[in-house]
């Protein structure tokens, strides 16, 4: 991604106008071998369907939730003015990222960068929507409709598994896992890009 890892183009507006999705200039993972147990346990993990709708133990913890639903959209407000739309980013995006064992402000740190919250963001190397996810994924651990990385929530399953794996792979290293997300692991940009990002979306409960 380098120093143009954030200038990314909206490309809903050629898809409105029948054009085909504008590049977006983000990094992009590498296909590597997976063993086939690892393949079997990734396209298990993506392909479990369930509505991004939470569940709480008790009142405290879904006032918490609430709590950080309404600082979240506030801060959003700028990239997504429609507030459906944001709220549905924000809860599909907290599902997903608890479901995968992420740090929902990591991973809106690291959709800030890949795509600028565009959805139908794409990258010179194909990658394709919030979380910049590669096609290949698709053909290796999911039914192969690459279309399908425009969807919502399908997207953010994908990149916060992927990261999650990475992240399993890297052995807890955050830092390693970011930039084998991004396809270049041991390079300090993208990492220290998507740490800088995650500080914005904090969220210290008063």
């Amino acid at each position: 991604m380098q120093g143009n890892r954030r200038l990314v183009l909206f490309a809903g507006l050629g898809l409105a106008a029948g054009l085909p999705p504008a590049p977006a200039r983000a990094g992009s993972q590498i296909e590597e071998p997976l063993a086939d147990a690892v393949r079997t346990a990734l396209s298990a993990a993506v392909s479990r369907g369930a509505p991004p709708r939470p569940s709480f133990a008790s009142t405290e913890e879904r006032l918490a939730y609430l709590r950080w639903l309404g600082a979240m959209s506030q801060r959003l407000q700028k990239r997504k003015a429609e507030h459906l739309t944001r709220v549905e980013f924000l809860e599909t995006l907290w599902y997903e990222s608890r479901r995968a064992g992420l740090d929902p402000g990591l991973v809106l740190g690291l959709v800030e960068v890949e795509s600028g919250f565009r959805k139908y963001a794409v990258s010179v190397a194909g990658a394709r929507g919030y979380m910049q996810v590669m096609p290949f994924w698709m053909r290796t651990i999911g039914d192969g409709d690459v279309g399908r990385l425009f969807h919502l929530q399908t997207n953010l399953r994908f990149g916060c598994v992927i990261l999650r794996h990475y992240l399993d792979r890297e052995r807890g290293d955050l830092y390693l896992a970011l930039g084998r997300y991004n396809g270049s692991r041991g390079r300090p940009e993208y990492p220290n890009a998507v740490f800088a990002a995650r500080k914005r979306w904090e969220y210290k409960p008063g």
